[in-house]
C-alpha cells in the first residue's frame, strides 16, 4: 500500500495514525513521533497544538508526500530543514552532519569546563552545523570561538547557523588533522572540543546514517583515523591546563584513551557516559611543562 493511498481519513488524528502505520511498515524507528512532527511542520504549529488544529486545504496530499519521503528513509531533519540542539533549531540538509542529542552532553561539559574563564579561546574541530561552537558561544558571551570545518557544503550551513545564533564565531576552512591548523593560536587555547567522524567503516547501520556525508561519519576501519590525527593538533593548540573533549564511537573508548595518553602531553583521560550509560566522550587536560 502506498503512503498516498493509506491516507484517506476523516480527521487529523486519523491521518497521523495512518501515517505512523506507513512509517512503521517502512522500518522507521519512531513512526508516531515522526508522523506528528511532519504534520506539525506542514501546518506550522507545535506538535502539542495539533489536537486543537484544523488542517489547511490540500493538507492530505502535501502530508502524504512528506510521509512518502520519510518512508523512503530520507532523514526527518532533511525534510523539515532543521535539527534541534539544546534550545535552538539548526539548519541542516544534504551535505552536513545532522547533530545528535548525545552531543548536547559534550556541549554541557565544555561550558562547565570554562566556568573559571570569562573570556576563553575555544576551538571546535569539525564543526559541521556549528552545534558545539554555537552552544559554547551562547553560554559564554565573552568567548572567542573558532569553528573549523573542511567541507564547503557543511560550511554553508555553519555560516547560516552562526549568522542566526552567534555571529562572533570565527569560521575557519580547514582540516582538523592539519599539523599547521591555526598555528597562530599555538599554546593559547583554553578548550578544544570535537565531534569528529568516528564510526568504523560498515554497511549495516540505519539507512538514515548514510544520508549524512560519508566523511563526517566514517573514519577508517576502526573509526579512529580522525581522532589519531586531531589529538596532536589539540595538544599543540592548548595552553597548559587547557581541556580537550572528544566524542567517539561507543566501542572505542579504550582506544581513544590510549591515543590521548600516547601523546605524552595530557593528564589521565576521563570517561564521560551518554544518557544510556555508554562511554561516549573522553576528556583530558594538558599537563604543565
Amino acid at each position: 500500500m502506498s503512503a498516498r493511498s493509506a491516507l484517506k481519513p476523516n480527521n487529523l488524528r486519523d491521518t497521523i495514525a495512518r501515517a505512523a502505520q506507513t512509517l512503521a511498515g517502512a522500518g522507521v524507528a519512531s513512526p508516531e513521533v515522526d508522523a506528528r512532527l511532519l504534520a506539525a511542520h506542514l501546518i506550522d504549529v507545535g506538535p502539542m497544538q495539533l489536537i486543537f488544529t484544523d488542517p489547511p486545504a490540500h493538507f492530505d496530499d502535501d502530508y502524504a508526500a512528506l510521509i512518502a519521503r520519510r518512508a523512503a528513509r530520507e532523514p526527518l531533519q532533511h525534510i523539515i530543514g532543521t535539527a534541534p540542539f539544546g534550545d535552538i533549531d539548526l539548519a541542516v540538509g544534504p551535505g552536513v552532519f545532522i547533530p545528535r542529542p548525545e552531543t548536547e552532553l559534550l556541549a554541557e561539559w565544555a561550558v562547565r569546563s570554562l566556568d573559571d574563564e570569562p573570556t576563553p579561546t575555544v576551538v571546535d574541530l569539525g564543526s559541521g552545523t556549528g552545534a558545539l561552537a554555537i552552544a559554547i558561544a551562547r553560554a559564554k558571551p565573552g568567548a572567542t570561538v573558532f569553528a573549523v570545518e573542511r567541507s564547503a557544503d557543511a560550511r554553508r550551513y555553519l555560516e547560516e547557523n552562526v549568522a542566526r545564533y552567534a555571529s562572533p564565531i570565527r569560521i575557519v576552512a580547514g582540516d582538523m588533522t592539519d599539523p599547521e591548523l591555526l598555528a597562530e593560536l599555538d599554546g593559547g587555547v583554553d578548550l578544544v572540543v570535537t565531534n569528529p567522524p568516528y564510526v568504523p567503516e560498515t554497511g549495516d547501520l540505519d539507512a538514515e546514517v548514510y544520508a549524512d556525508p560519508h566523511e563526517a561519519v566514517f573514519s577508517g576501519a576502526d573509526g579512529m583515523d580522525a581522532i589519531r590525527g586531531l589529538v596532536p593538533v589539540a595538544a599543540r593548540l592548548l595552553r597548559d591546563g587547557g581541556a580537550l573533549g572528544i566524542e567517539h564511537d561507543d566501542t572505542t573508548s579504550d582506544t581513544v584513551q590510549d591515543v590521548v595518553r600516547a601523546s605524552g602531553v595530557f593528564g589521565v583521560p576521563a570517561v564521560v557516559n551518554d544518557l544510556t550509560g555508554r562511554a561516549r566522550f573522553v576528556t583530558a587536560s594538558k599537563l604543565a611543562r
